[in-house]
């Protein structure tokens, strides 16, 4: 009678320590989890894309200034923060440094005649 006892207490005792074994998280589970994206509000993402698409005109068009460039990726810096507010100010003065790169085409050239 004690031999059974014992050897249900033992049963018991492996069943809920494997139980708790395997529910517990381990650390290569807790690492493959990606973190949480940062959210942009709708305005930032459209000047994002918009800074982008302008950069890209004024790049295919040999015009573009590096301010443009540089605040470009500014904007993109703050969106992998999830910064809306400097998504947008950044965004924004890459799109008129690409405009003004633009502009600058139909000046007259320095070279003389």
């Amino acid at each position: 009678m004690q031999n059974k006892l014992a050897t249900l207490a033992l049963i018991g005792l492996s069943a809920i320590a494997l139980t708790a074994c395997g529910s517990a998280p381990t650390k290569a589970a807790e690492a493959t989890r990606e973190p949480a994206k940062p959210m942009l509000s709708e305005v930032a993402q459209q000047a994002l894309d918009k800074a982008e698409a302008d950069v890209k005109n004024a790049q295919a068009r040999y015009a573009l200034w590096t301010t443009a460039k540089n605040a470009l990726a500014a904007a993109e810096d703050a969106a992998k923060a999830g910064d809306s507010a400097a998504v947008i100010k950044h965004a924004q003065f890459a799109s008129s440094q690409a405009a003004l790169g633009i502009a600058q085409l139909a000046y007259p050239g320095t070279e003389q005649k």
